[in-house]
């Protein structure tokens, strides 16, 4: 379990996150939407620890994270762009993470096998193309069988092939009773997947809440209906505010 209490972070003058309490739950698949410069990549680097926030506090299992490493080991983190040694071959690398692991004893290589990863393991990762390159990261934030999985876009880059297998992957770790944080601009993806909304605007969460309730609360069959509505609110609210 991810538990945030009452976070705070500022760039300059600019406020990114202001006061967040969010309880990220096991065995659910949480998504973490909102605009563009809402604060989403912002908490995520928070959560992971490469970014300090100003005030509050991130607990993780019930232990504060603050000045702390050792729970990284238990979180399996895809970001969205993944940078490599270019020069290494895919062999290379998943031996190299496994070596700076070697306390860990439950090793997950299903994706790598599902992926066929082996059929290139001698390719040199800078000749590899972006979605060979995402299926390399996906298979690597799954490679420790971490209770907590951070997904940021998964599926970009993915042939539909690809994606369904993530997909599957995804709802039998959420079976198993993992913490799952999602972030995507993909809506059909996120209502597929998740069955918990935490919506940030302007550095705040203005809706948290499950699936069905975003639905019941705007009226709306349709998730990517339900965030319009979303939008809306919050316009009108901003609005009357300043009236």
């Amino acid at each position: 379990m991810i538990r945030i209490q009452h976070l705070f972070k500022s760039f300059d003058e600019l406020t990114v996150l202001d006061d967040v309490s969010l309880d990220i739950q096991p065995g659910s698949v949480t998504a973490v939407l909102g605009p563009n410069a809402s604060g989403k990549s912002t908490l995520i680097k928070c959560i992971l620890g490469l970014v300090n926030p100003d005030r509050g506090r991130i607990l993780v299992d019930d232990e504060a994270i603050a000045g702390r490493w050792h729970y990284r080991a238990r979180v399996g983190y895809m970001p969205q762009i993944a940078r490599f040694p270019e020069n290494l071959t895919v062999d290379e690398l998943f031996s190299m993470i496994r070596d700076l692991r070697d306390d860990a004893t439950d090793v997950d290589i299903e994706l790598f096998a599902r992926f066929e990863l082996g059929t290139i393991a001698k390719k040199r990762l800078g000749t590899l193309s972006g979605g060979t390159r995402q299926k390399i990261v996906a298979a690597l934030a799954f490679l420790f069988s971490p209770r907590i999985l951070i997904l940021d876009e998964p599926t970009v880059g993915l042939d539909p092939v690809a994606t369904t297998i993530l997909k599957d992957k995804v709802r039998k770790e959420q079976a198993a009773g993992r913490t799952i944080l999602l972030s995507s601009h993909l809506v059909n993806e996120v209502e597929e997947l998740a069955d918990h909304i935490v919506y940030i605007l302007d550095g705040r969460p203005f809706f948290d809440g499950s699936m069905s309730q975003i639905k019941e609360a705007t009226a709306e069959t349709r998730l990517d209906r339900a965030l319009v509505r979303l939008m809306e609110k919050a316009r009108e609210e901003n609005h009357g505010t300043r009236g």
